[in-house]
């Protein structure tokens, strides 16, 4: 069976979600270098780069990075923007990486974290972000933030692109979000194309725990870009910052 992954991160996509602003990539990417404490040159992993806004901003900041995502479309774009070639794109599952590690951080954004149903199989993504790093290398997950989401979730939305009506109908059942996507096209008349999405919810005591599972070390948890602290109430998101422990 077909897992909602393999085909949501398609052409439809990169229509539903074109609103992604590059520049905020960049001021993110400002953050994550001071947070992460890394170096001019430093080698660093960005798991599940998609489309590589970070990738290439990580690029721009003087870093050597390789960008990893199961999307051949998704890594098509980002190849198309990178033409100078400066970041290594590779398809593969995040949960078995065909590198050989040793990266000084490894980089896991905008909630790219609990798509599967079983938290055995996110084990296995974090067991695989410890494989990449050397030992005292640092790592970001930035996961949404449970109790914020479940408050302000928007059952429906619906706007038109490029001739497209896209609706949206988000809910939280049995311990996720999910995402049903309709997108008409509004000149032809044919029957909508239907994508779902699902990401696992985790609190922040979960996903530490997790963490700890993996042997991965929690430094800090931040709220947002712009917030140092984690506020469980009033934060978006949850953005762990830690390192794989020097054996």
């Amino acid at each position: 069976m077909t897992e909602w992954y393999e085909k949501s991160f398609g052409e439809d996509y990169l229509l539903v979600y074109k609103h992604r602003d590059v520049q905020g990539a960049y001021q993110e990417v400002h953050k994550m270098i001071n947070w992460l404490k890394l170096e001019p040159n430093a080698e660093v992993l960005d798991l599940c780069c998609g489309m590589g806004r970070h990738s290439m901003a990580l690029a721009d900041a003087g870093l050597r990075v390789t960008g990893v995502d199961l999307s051949d479309v998704l890594l098509r774009e980002a190849r198309l923007m990178d033409t100078e070639h400066r970041v290594s794109w590779c398809h593969a599952d995040m949960r078995e990486l065909p590198l050989k590690g040793g990266f000084d951080a490894v980089v896991n954004l905008f909630t790219s974290f609990g798509y599967f149903l079983e938290d055995g199989e996110q084990l296995k993504v974090l067991r695989a972000i410890h494989r990449m790093l050397r030992p005292g290398g640092s790592y970001i997950i930035d996961f949404m933030n449970t109790a914020y989401v479940t408050r302000h979730l928007m059952p429906h939305s619906v706007r038109e692109d490029e001739g497209q009506r896209i609706e949206e109908y988000r809910k939280i059942e049995e311990g996720f979000v999910q995402k049903e996507i309709r997108i008409t096209d509004t000149t032809s008349g044919h029957e909508p194309r239907v994508y779902q999405e699902r990401v696992k919810l985790y609190t922040r005591d979960q996903l530490s725990e997790l963490l700890s599972k993996a042997e991965l070390h929690v430094d800090q948890v931040h709220g947002g870009y712009d917030e140092e602290k984690y506020d469980e109430q009033t934060s978006p998101r949850m953005i762990f910052v830690g390192r794989r422990p020097v054996e």
